[in-house]
């Protein structure tokens, strides 16, 4: 393990020596959002939300044209969203904190526009009922606090110039209350600067 951790620095360190370093946002567009409360053994712990589910929040990354690695958060809201089987409120609110490792176009470091892959994870703060949980339900006991999941992200798109877009697919789940997440969707990257700053020794040639 001591080793590991030992590669894993050397690798930052010399990554960071000779990258590029900025920071940016990050935007996303859910097409199907599905999260699972810890059971209360009272009601039906799930929740969904289709098509209005956006987010945004701010990012930092480092890494060259073909690789890069990027610390990131949103706050996501679902607007729509709710128990199909219990009507007991409105509303789901996720916050991700993702580290993402970033392959090819979606390293958004480069002038030239190629496809790409990525991958990370993290943890995700999740609340259904966002909007007030019914009275006929809070007074059997059910409560809506926010729940913690361990998540996974792939995502495979479009880069070019510190943009890209990509679709992602974001699974989370804690293995002591049985809680999970399930997030599908769009997400837009922003790395700033843009443009005009970023350098591609390409463009040398």
């Amino acid at each position: 393990m001591r080793v590991l951790l030992i590669i894993v620095f050397s690798v930052g360190i010399y990554t960071t020596l000779i990258a590029q370093f900025g920071i940016g946002f990050t935007a996303s567009h859910d097409l199907y959002q599905r999260f699972v409360n810890p059971e209360d053994g009272i009601s039906d712990p799930s929740a969904g939300s289709a098509v209005l589910n956006l987010g945004a929040g701010p990012k930092i990354w480092v890494g060259g044209t073909d690789f890069s690695v990027s610390f990131e958060s949103q706050a996501h809201i679902g607007v729509l969203g709710f128990s199909r089987s219990e009507n007991k409120g409105l509303g789901m609110l996720s916050v991700p904190v993702l580290v993402r490792f970033n392959f090819n176009g979606l390293s958004c470091l480069s002038r030239r526009g190629r496809l790409g892959l990525t991958l990370g994870g993290g943890i995700q703060y999740n609340k259904t009922e966002l909007y007030g949980l019914k009275e006929e339900f809070a007074n059997q006991g059910v409560t809506r606090d926010f729940f913690r999941t361990y998540v996974i992200q792939a995502g495979y798109g479009f880069g070019v110039s510190g943009f890209s877009v990509h679709g992602i697919v974001r699974y989370g789940w804690d293995p002591e209350s049985k809680a999970n997440t399930l997030n599908i969707g769009v997400q837009y990257d922003f790395n700033l600067p843009l443009m005009k700053k970023i350098n591609d020794p390409n463009s040398a040639l």
